[in-house]
């Protein structure tokens, strides 16, 4: 904007007297000084997707006196269509961006506050998407859901089958979310450490029974499976032999490994690649950082280890039986990404 627009904007300012116009004009000047738009939101009291509207209004049209601005047209129903079926596959950041888009596709230009009610009113909202591994195979987790189906009829009842995963849990403080009075007076303050304290554990849960084995080890490697595969053998002393499912890690697959379990008659099943939705013991670490880590600071690492272990040892034969809604073999698919 050159400084002749911006005096003449000035003084147009001062003579206005509908209130609406003079805060276009405002808004206008105020950009133009360098403000963002969530200032001169909170400075006019309105909302910054209006403030995009009269900077948008004045750049494409100089246009300063309101009016119904709504849409130079509306999408049919094909239109519509196609476009919600494009914003189920990309993903925008920017109501803007979606603008441009209906514009440069459909020949028809929305503003910001438009587009937003379109969006509501086709029953999108702003939220975080979900993320799933981006390699993850419809086919093989459909393979490996009929396998373990036909492992559940076919094995007899004293062979065991367990779910098996390695897990690191930090002492570092893992902030999440939790029910908070509105208001900035009531923000809660939690104290945040970056200890790189951690723990390295092997687990494995037997989801009949919902019984865990686990195991803390300076690293989770061959040795520590073995390990592990020796506490299987003490949990069922009378089992010919023992089914465990697990990913294909280097230390789950590695000969030494293989070998070890071969001595013990335990019988090692991997799941596909990229398919942690098909590991019920997931779930697990999950409730464990429910109750142990979430928003919670330690004030030592021996605290810190001694809570992750009690979460085992005593909390989980408490609460076991009331999570079977959430671990469980109810496998879901994951499906590509778009």
């Amino acid at each position: 904007m050159t400084e002749e627009e911006k005096q003449a904007l000035d003084r147009q300012h001062k003579t206005e007297r509908d209130k609406r116009v003079a805060d276009r004009i405002k808004a206008v000047l105020l950009n133009a000084e360098g403000w963002k738009q969530a200032q001169i939101a909170q400075a006019l009291r309105i909302r910054i997707e209006t403030v995009q509207d009269h900077l948008d209004d004045y750049r494409e049209l100089h246009k300063l006196k309101p009016g119904n601005k709504g849409t130079t047209g509306q999408l049919s129903s094909e239109q519509t269509q196609a476009l919600i079926c494009h914003l189920e596959s990309v993903t925008y950041l920017k109501v803007q961006d979606i603008c441009v888009y209906v514009e440069k596709t459909f020949g028809i230009k929305y503003s910001v506050s438009g587009m937003t009610k379109w969006l509501k009113a086709h029953d999108f909202s702003y939220k975080k998407p979900k993320t799933i591994p981006a390699k993850a195979d419809v086919e093989k987790q459909a393979a490996f859901i009929a396998f373990y189906s036909d492992l559940l009829k076919t094995t007899p009842e004293d062979e065991p089958i367990e779910f098996g995963d390695g897990v690191h849990p930090t002492m570092a403080t893992k902030v999440t979310y939790g029910w908070i009075k509105k208001g900035k007076k009531n923000d809660k303050l939690i104290a945040t450490i970056a200890s790189r304290t951690r723990m390295n554990l092997f687990g494995s849960l037997n989801l009949e029974t919902m019984g865990v084995i686990i195991g803390s080890y300076e690293t989770v490697d061959s040795q520590a499976l073995k390990e592990h595969f020796k506490k299987l053998k003490e949990k069922y002393p009378k089992a010919i032999k023992i089914h465990l499912i697990l990913d294909r890690g280097s230390y789950n697959t590695s000969q030494e490994t293989k070998e070890a379990a071969k001595e013990l008659n335990i019988i090692l099943h991997y799941l596909p690649p990229y398919s942690p939705n098909l590991n019920p013991i997931e779930r697990l670490w999950k409730i464990m950082n429910e109750n142990v880590r979430n928003n919670r600071v330690f004030e030592s690492a021996h605290e810190f280890r001694e809570a992750i272990l009690n979460f085992f040892t005593k909390t989980w034969a408490q609460i076991s039986h009331s999570m079977l809604d959430r671990i469980n073999d109810n496998f879901q698919i994951l499906k590509q990404a778009f």
